[in-house]
């Protein structure tokens, strides 16, 4: 059982990515999920969150340019991120919450000037 995201790379700022995190195991639906990242240097912090309703949180630093989503159908778990900046530099990781917790290995995203 294991996480998988997809979808990371090199864009300007301005740009856009989608991150995918597909889910292995059974149960998608039943657990909240959250995008985290991490930068050189600095701590892992949650990006957004999703719970199992549906019902979204962000950090201030990305509302209103990034959108997490669900598909329960497929077992995946999306972040959209527009208006991509320097800062948003990072390896992101996807999150399954739940008795056992999962983490993705990571996809790393990459802004430039």
């Amino acid at each position: 059982v294991q996480l998988v995201e997809s979808g990371g790379g090199l864009v300007q700022a301005g740009g856009s990515l989608r991150l995918s995190c597909t889910f292995s195991g059974s149960g998608f639906s039943f657990n909240a999920m959250a995008w985290y990242r991490q930068a050189p240097g600095k701590q892992r912090e949650l990006v957004a969150g999703i719970a199992s309703s549906g019902g979204t949180n962000y950090a201030d630093s990305v509302k209103g340019r990034f959108t997490i989503s669900r598909d329960n159908a497929k077992n995946t778990m999306y972040l959209q991120m527009n208006s991509l900046k320097p800062e948003d530099t990072a390896v992101y990781y996807c999150y399954r919450s739940g008795l056992i917790e999962y983490w993705g290995r990571g996809t790393q995203v990459t802004v430039s000037s």
